[in-house]
């Protein structure tokens, strides 16, 4: 039997291909199959069935408890991400003294802070978008900071940087650590029978993972030597 996937007759993409994430959450559902499982288990006496029911209180325990890890995870992002909007702050005034920065800059990064902690449905996408948004900010400071060479010299910008750059490593360890969570609930609410019965009449979806931005992956492309 020939190999499914041969590298050697292809096919082959040589120009390479992009990946990114699709901002797509999906419902859990299950067919009639699921409710005749679960007749079948009754019907084959009470202690198939209170086995199974028993399951199912764990299962539902459990994801609620997954839940929660979601959201520690995506609270670490959170704080991550409110001391860098402080520090990019504090480097934007910094640099407002000593040059002519965009007024629109300080204007952005002020509301930024302002609304960190995102609590509707739909937080993961809000939480992912705004990363994003601080991304582009600190591109900007950083194209006036190195527009100015001279204020290399300046301290306190200087370790200003230093901390943004530390905690963008913060922050990606942290991105991936709920990325981690993220999987394993996508994966556990589709094993079935007892988490995807249990998921499925509860009304819970997939998440979304965090995606790097825009302008991070183009940076990611260029010519760093």
């Amino acid at each position: 039997m020939a190999n499914e996937l041969d590298e050697l007759t292809g096919p082959i993409s040589e120009e390479g291909r992009d990946v990114n994430v699709i901002q797509k959450q999906i419902p859990v559902k299950v067919g009639v199959g699921s409710t005749i499982f679960e007749v079948i288990l009754w019907v084959l006496g009470i202690i198939p069935g209170l086995i199974f029911l028993i399951m199912k209180i764990n299962a539902r325990t459990y994801l609620r408890q997954l839940q929660q890890k979601i959201q520690h995870d995506a609270s670490q992002i959170d704080n991550y991400l409110e001391q860098r909007v402080v520090i990019l702050q504090n480097a934007a005034k910094l640099l407002d003294k000593a040059i002519d920065l965009d007024k629109d800059t300080l204007t952005q990064i002020a509301a930024y802070r302002s609304n960190m902690s995102p609590t509707d449905g739909n937080a993961d996408a809000i939480r992912n978008q705004t990363s994003q948004n601080v991304d582009k900010l600190f591109g900007q400071i950083s194209v006036a900071f190195e527009n100015y060479p001279d204020l290399k010299a300046h301290n306190e910008i200087e370790q200003c940087l230093q901390q943004n750059n530390y905690l963008q490593r913060e922050i990606t360890a942290a991105r991936e650590l709920y990325n981690d969570t993220v999987y394993r609930w996508n994966a556990d609410i589709q094993a079935w029978p007892t988490k995807m019965i249990v998921a499925a009449k509860l009304g819970y979806t997939t998440r979304i993972p965090f995606t790097a931005s825009k302008e991070i992956k183009e940076k990611a492309r260029g010519t760093f030597f």
